[in-house]
């Protein structure tokens, strides 16, 4: 008989984590080898118990899915992150993949086939959720909603330049530069200037020196 695919389930919800466990012993193929309630939690379970695939809840206390499943992943390529989130919205999607999640799923999905999205990922198959996957920017893709001045502001921003500094190594007006800022921002789908700079870093839309 074939081995099982271990699984390890990541949830802060003890609910949440029991739903999953159940659904799972009805699969004779998978055995749940652990539970983690947090990203840290999850990252020291992943290196001693080194599942084939982690289900790991997107939104975490302390340490958040989208960090745990970029240190596991560090640690053991081999492992395949599955991403259950409530976000549908494409930067989440973006950052998972960034990440190295192998499949990203809806939570509130009516139809989830958790067996079914475990077994892909497990094979090697990559998963999105089709509510997601039309919008989601894959690599390659990142900066294909960004025009090059647009780029050109995003770095200057990343310089920790305020508008008005842009605006004079530009030649624009300060409102302009404004405008683009909003608009990149609107691109990305994100809404603070700390996030914008953590983003295009990891994303790789920016030069760092």
């Amino acid at each position: 008989m074939e081995k099982k695919i271990t699984v390890l389930l990541v949830d802060d919800h003890s609910l949440v984590r029991r739903g999953f466990r159940r659904m799972l012993e009805d699969e004779p193929d998978m055995e749940v080898v652990g539970e983690a309630a947090d990203g840290e939690e999850s990252i020291k379970l992943a290196s001693q118990l080194r599942p084939r695939v982690v289900v790991m809840d997107c939104a975490l206390p302390g340490i958040n899915g989208l960090q745990a499943t970029r240190k596991i992943i560090d640690d053991s390529p081999d492992t395949a992150v599955l991403m259950l989130s409530m976000h549908n919205e494409s930067t989440w999607v973006r950052q998972a993949i960034e990440a190295g999640a192998r499949g990203y799923v809806l939570k509130n999905a009516m139809d989830l086939e958790l067996g079914a999205a475990i077994r892909k990922v497990a094979g090697g198959e990559t998963l999105f959720d089709p509510e997601v996957e039309q919008r989601s920017a894959l690599k390659g893709e990142r900066s294909g909603a960004l025009t090059q001045r647009e780029l050109e502001v995003l770095q200057m921003i990343v310089d920790g330049k305020s508008n008005k500094e842009i605006a004079v190594v530009l030649g624009l007006s300060a409102n302009t530069v404004a405008v683009h800022r909003a608009n990149i921002m609107n691109s990305l789908g994100i809404h603070k200037t700390a996030e914008l700079v953590v983003y295009a870093i990891r994303a790789g839309l920016v030069n760092v020196p």
